[in-house]
């Protein structure tokens, strides 16, 4: 008889930097709505990312983040371009289709959530439907809008369909022309319209708000004035809800001024696993963003 031992093969390499075969059922239970609503009841902070290509959404779901967004800042990062005007909705559905692949093909838990571009819900609330419908069929589970005002009404035409819906204010890139520049928002009386925006929009079903680089104390007092909608931060100070960075700025490739309210998290990491991991801790346990830091 043979008493030599039967060793398991390795598994095989994948070419390219593709994806492994798909792992076993996570432990972790798929992110959702009720769920995102759970967590900002019971003040648990949530985590979010930009992701643009299967690998980075694998990497970044593998790290525990609770969301992953499909920016349209993938027009600078990814194409080049000055400003996200010029991100088109074929171009947002194809990456949302590849971060969509990444995370099913390693049964991913996280939330993924598409940016509407600029031009495709401008027009009319039906052009917004059409455009939401391409995205959510290209995987997206929630789609989000910039803007507060005539936005309200395109918001609760979508949500009635069936459509979950981040709405987005303080800085809005689509609209930096018009704003001047990239400015904090909602300063002085200026908060006083941002609040009632903000109010506006849940009302219309918006569950999810970025406020992005809006003064801390605001953001602060909107996040516990809306109950129903949570507050995701970029720039935004330490009290909302949760937090959003640019996956490439956290990472520290960025090929501009870093802005302000970023934190480096490959500065002290190994790797980018550990960098991303990192990232998921220190906005779960609240370390990050400091407001002498990272907020106005």
């Amino acid at each position: 008889m043979s008493n030599t031992t039967t060793r398991s093969e390795p598994p095989a390499a994948t070419p390219y930097g593709t994806l492994p075969p798909a792992s076993p059922p996570a432990q972790r239970k798929p992110v959702s709505l009720p769920r995102l609503a759970d967590m900002h009841a019971r003040g648990e902070k949530i985590s979010m990312l930009t992701a643009y290509d299967a690998t980075f959404a694998a990497m970044a779901d593998a790290a525990g983040i609770d969301c992953l967004l499909v920016g349209d800042s993938l027009g600078m990062v990814c194409q080049g371009l000055a400003s996200t005007v010029g991100v088109t909705l074929d171009t947002m559905r194809y990456h949302t289709d590849s971060v969509s692949r990444g995370l099913r093909r390693v049964q991913g838990t996280a939330w993924l959530i598409a940016d509407l571009p600029f031009g495709s819900y401008q027009e009319s609330r039906e052009q917004a439907l059409r455009s939401a419908t391409m995205l959510m069929q290209a995987g997206a589970h929630m789609v989000k809008l910039e803007g507060g005002g005539w936005t309200t009404e395109t918001v609760r035409f979508l949500v009635e369909r069936g459509i979950p819906v981040c709405a987005h204010l303080g800085l809005t890139p689509q609209t930096v022309h018009a704003l001047g520049g990239y400015r904090v928002q909602g300063k002085g009386d200026a908060g006083a319209l941002l609040k009632q925006q903000a109010h506006a929009l849940q009302d219309a079903g918006a569950t999810m708000l970025v406020l992005e680089m809006v003064p801390a104390a605001l953001a602060a007092e909107l996040t516990t004035e809306l109950k129903q909608c949570a507050t995701i931060g970029i720039g935004a100070g330490k009290g909302t809800a949760g937090q959003v960075l640019v996956l490439h700025d956290m990472l520290g490739i960025n090929l501009g001024r870093m802005p302000k309210f970023v934190r480096n998290f490959m500065a002290d990491a190994s790797s980018i696993s550990e960098a991303l991991a990192a990232y998921v801790r220190a906005v779960k346990d609240g370390s990050f963003p400091d407001d002498q830091l990272h907020a106005w």
